[in-house]
This record gives structure tokens, sequence and C-alpha cells, in this order.
């Protein structure tokens, strides 16, 4: 794969490039006959909209149509909408088994390359609704045979006529499809409640949380008052790639590299410029960010969600899709929530659990849970199981990887659960200058002192660049760590941990009243330290945090992760200054952590069983 390629494929969420948006054989060309793939046709189409807040705005989207071959207007079929991660195209994925498995299944499947990807025109507008969802529910026209497509063979134009229906004009249709291909689904089904049902995989709650976070200063969900931290090296990966894509696109659409942001809104890259330049978002990324981000048009999601996130994913964590999930819930909708093995941070699915070269859906995990979404929902099989509301893959559970087995042996790995929370069930306190005790009565006073500088100073998270093979590390001086005892026997980590910290900083005291800039920017994390020393911190993932007011008490949530630590490891939090995929502080100051009785830290953690001790 060459490196721009590669790229796409992560920005994806290795989503697209592996097969989880259904594609086709290539752009343009002659109609595949129905032999040539057998149980269905194949056609390469285009399709006119208008997008824009009036509805003014031409393009012309690049799609594919997969039609069963016993669908005809005597006997429709339900529908499937889908289109690419960013970075892809409808082609990224033309042996999948949810591309080829929808179609045997009976389903008609129209999937298009999103605006400014592939051979689709207009430029790229972060699945805003206004463009994006309003491009995607004329996709949906097509379904209901009430917006016309012109064959790419011989410039031919025709309705689809064999889409079982509702009402006339309301086609039975759901969408699936992962990271850029996911948020799109919920702007789509915000205005066009035609959409029966959606699969969005390993997407957004907030952008503006998956591209600074704050874990702190939160206000609902992700979102929160005070502007986060930028993850620079996410940032220049998913801007770099769409300016790239814009100019390869350049034969289909000029315009997408016409005026000062190649390929995407002339908003956009100079919110992004300074984004990362300054090290948070200005009021300009913020609004961009939102507007195109589901939380903030979740109440007119209606559409039965099931909401799929990754374990393995540092551009959009688990604690996105636990927003979404909530927000939905509490509004009524029907939603359930998978946390699959990976996600955007270079993993690929655990054997069995979504295979991209099966023969069917139904010989895989996810496969199966996709089908019978579709089928209950869009198919309007009642019988047809949802699975159950919340479901976690384990990755320490053993199960049969074998290829002839694991499509159904690893359901032993995914442990189920009636309702979601990870409320936490044990608090552990900071005590002294480096330890975690286990109960508030054995906290000693303490104070951790530790130096900030305008540089990275530690190396924990990474991001679709690579360097998982890299141990994790902190540079002496430049971090507060507190430590448990040694455990005496195993638990699991399902969740999100709340960490409470005092602090001391006088200089950032004296410059935060100025602003963004002028605040101190921490990262904390969690690490699981084997009786030998060696650390190993979950996923890879940490929670920067740029501090509101030093003076008070300041309330961090960590990143959510399911990890096991055994019997004999520790459990050590780290307050670190610096960490090398982000932005980081503009003045170099001393930290202190202070700890006592009457201010004592603590560290709360969802947990399996019970803590219990060394000792």
């Amino acid at each position: 794969m060459q490196p721009r390629r590669r790229t796409a494929a992560l920005l994806a969420g290795t989503l697209a490039a592996a097969g989880l948006t259904v594609a086709t054989l290539g752009l343009g060309g002659a109609a595949v006959a129905a032999d040539a793939t057998p149980g269905y046709s194949l056609t390469h189409v285009t399709v006119a909209v208008k997008i824009g807040p009036q509805s003014d705005q031409p393009c012309t989207v690049n799609a594919d149509i997969y039609r069963p071959d016993g669908a005809t207007r005597a006997n429709p079929a339900p529908a499937i909408l889908t289109t690419n991660g960013f970075g892809g195209s409808k082609d990224d994925s033309n042996e999948s088994a949810i591309g080829r498995g929808f179609v045997k299944e009976g389903y008609v499947v129209l999937a298009y390359s999103g605006l400014g990807f592939g051979g689709s025109g207009c430029k790229i507008t972060l699945d805003d609704p206004d463009y994006d969802g309003r491009a995607g529910t004329q996709m949906v026209d097509v379904l209901a045979g009430t917006r016309a497509y012109t064959d790419s063979a011989d410039g031919s134009r025709h309705t689809i006529d064999y889409v079982a229906q509702e009402r006339p004009g309301d086609p039975r249709v759901g969408m699936i499809g992962g990271s850029y291909g996911g948020q799109i689904q919920y702007a789509v089904a915000e205005q066009d409640k035609r959409v029966d049902a959606i699969i969005p995989i390993i997407t957004w709650n907030d952008l503006s949380y998956s591209l600074a976070p704050n874990n702190t200063s939160l206000v609902h969900g992700v979102s929160y008052a005070t502007p986060g931290v930028a993850k620079r090296e996410w940032v220049d990966l998913f801007f770099g790639d769409g300016i790239a894509d814009g100019i390869s696109g350049f034969q289909y659409d000029p315009t997408r590299v016409v005026g000062q942001c190649p390929n995407f809104d002339d908003r956009v890259c100079a919110a992004a410029v300074r984004l990362n330049t300054a090290g948070y978002p200005d009021a300009t990324m913020l609004s961009l960010a939102r507007h195109a981000s589901v939380t903030s048009y979740m109440d007119r999601i209606t559409a039965p969600t099931l909401v799929v996130q990754g374990e393995n994913d540092t551009l959009f964590n688990l604690q996105e899709a636990v927003a979404t999930f909530r927000e939905l819930r509490a509004q009524g909708t029907p939603a359930r929530m998978v946390w699959q093995s990976w996600g955007h941070s270079g993993s690929t699915p655990a054997p069995g659990e979504l295979e991209f070269d099966a023969k069917s859906l139904k010989d895989s995990y996810l496969g199966r849970r996709f089908l019978a979404w579709m089928d209950h929902y869009v198919r309007g099989q009642a019988t047809a199981p949802v699975g159950p509301r919340f479901a976690y893959f384990r990755d320490w559970v053993r199960y049969d990887t074998s290829a002839a087995n694991a499509g159904t042996a690893v359901a032993k790995a995914y442990a189920t659960r009636d309702s979601f929370s990870d409320a936490p069930t044990a608090t552990l306190y900071l005590s002294g200058t480096d330890s975690l005790v286990a109960s508030a009565s054995q906290v000693q006073q303490g104070t951790a002192s530790f130096g900030v500088t305008g540089s990275p100073t530690s190396y924990s998270e990474t991001s679709g660049a690579g360097g998982n093979e890299i141990p994790p590390s902190d540079t002496p001086g430049t971090f507060a760590a507190y430590t448990t005892a040694p455990l005496s026997a195993g638990t699991a980590l399902v969740g999100s941990p709340r960490l409470t910290l005092h602090l001391s900083a006088p200089v950032a005291a004296g410059s935060q009243a100025a602003g963004p800039s002028g605040k101190l920017v921490l990262f904390a994390k969690v690490y699981d330290v084997a009786p030998d020393g060696s650390v190993t911190l979950a996923r890879r993932l940490v929670s920067p945090l740029r501090v509101s007011d030093v003076t008070k008490p300041v309330r961090v949530r960590l990143p959510a992760v399911v990890h096991r630590f055994a019997a004999g490891h520790r459990i050590q939090v780290v307050l670190a200054a610096g960490d090398a995929a982000y932005a980081t502080n503009d003045v170099a100051q001393p930290v202190q952590v202070l700890t006592g009785p009457g201010a004592a830290g603590s560290l709360a953690l969802p947990l399996t069983a019970p803590l219990r001790f060394q000792g």
C-alpha cells in the first residue's frame, strides 16, 4: 500500500480499505452482466444532486447499484445505502463481505463516493448536514424511484422500480458505513425520516472533541466549555489526505482544487491551520466541527441505531460512542451499542469478528449483528434478533480461532449486558507523592512536583501514522505517578475512570484568565504495571486536559477502555506534562499535585470484580 493510500485506509478506520463500505469494480465503463456477479448485477451510475443551505449548488455523485437477480417491480427488495470512509471511495471494498453479503441476502445496495472523494464532485464539508446530508437524502430519492440516475455505460437515464416501499416515495432503506461513512448516516437520517435504520461504525459524536479533546470542563457528553488540546498528528493526516484526494480527483471536478482550501470548504483549512498553530480550536473551528456533529442535532435522530465503536481507536474513542448512545436512549430512540476489538489505530478484526473474505455475512459475529439489525428494522422481520443492549470484546478470552469455527466461537470473547453503565465500582486515593491506596483513611500528606515544558515529554498515544511497536515512555521530571500495591486477584476495567486532582500551578493561575493559551495543559493516563516493572497503556489512549482553573479541584474523564489487570499487576495513574501526538503548553512552568486528608485526589474505576491487594 502506498503511503497516501495507507493514510486513507487508516483515516477510514481500517474500514473503507478493508471492505466495510459497499463498492464497485471500477469507475465508469459498461455495466457488469449478471453472470459475472452471480446472484446480482452491478451498474455504474452518476446522480445529479443539489446541496448547500439553499440547495442551489449542483454536484455529480458517482455511485453503483447492486441489484439482486430476483428483485423486480413485482418482487421488490429492501435497500441499503452506503458511502466511503475519509480518503476512500466507493471502490475501496469491491471484495467486501458487507457489499456482497447484503446483496446475497436480497438487498438492493446503492454505494456512492462521498462529496470530494473518488469520482464525486464538490468539496469536503466534514459530513455537514447542509451539504453531505442533503446529497445523501437525494440518494434515498434514487432508491425511492423519484430521482433518475445516468448509466455510465451509455449515458441513458433510468429510475429504480424494484425497491420495496412502505408508501409511494418512501423506500425500505437502511444505512451502514464507518468513520466518515458513519457520521453521514446521522446527517441523512436527521432530515430524512425515510431512513428506517442505521449502523454508524467508528465515528464521532462531537468532531471538536475528536480533533481537540478536553476531558475536563465537560458540559454534556464529550462536548466541553474550555477549548481542548489539538490532536496534531491526526489533524495533519486528516487534512493532508483530503487535499491529496482533491488533487487526484481534479479530473472529475476541477472546482475541488479551486479556492483557498483545496478540496475543503474554504473555512476549513484556515481553521485547521489555526488549530495546529495555536494548539486549540478557535470559534470558527468549533462552529464548523459541531455543526457537522450528531450531538448538535441528536433530537432529530429517530431511526433505530446500532452504535458500533472500536476499542482500538485514538481518533474516535469509546467515549464518543457512549455519549451518542446515552443521548439516543434518553430521547427514546431505539439503540444498541457494540464495542468491537478494532478501530482506526492500525488494528484488524479478531478472527471471526468480521471476515472481509467470508462468503456470507452470517459467517462472522458482527456480520450477523448487522444483518439482523437490517432484517428487523428495514425488511420488517419482527423475529430477527436485535441483540443485547451492550456488547464488548475481551481480548484476554481464548476461543477457537480456526477459520471453520471462529465466526461462531468469537461470541465467547464478547461479554453482553442488558444495559450500559460505567459508573465507578471502586475508588482509589492519591497518597503521599506516589501511592494509590484503597481507603481515604490511609491517605498521607504529600506534594509531587514536575516540570512542564513547551515540548512533548511523553510518547504515549499513537495515531494512524503507526508507532504502536514503540513502548510508551515519560521523561523523568515531567510527570507524577501514583501506583497501587500488587493485585491479589485479577479484575477488568470496562468504561471510563474518573480522576480528581488538586494542583498548585502559580504560573497558570496568573495567566489562565487571558484565555486558552494561558491555561495549563496536562495529560492523564492509566498504566498496567507488570511484576517486572514493564508498563502497558491500554489501547495507547490518554486524556488531554486544558485546565479551566488550577485553583479549584480538577475533575477528569480518563479514556474508556476494556482492559484486564491480572493478579500480581499494579494500577498506576500518571499525570504528564506533554504527549507527542498533541499540542502542549506555551510556557514552561512548575506544577505540583497535592495530596492529603483535606484534599485527597481520587481515581474511581468501573471494574468487573472487586479490588483486592496483596499483603
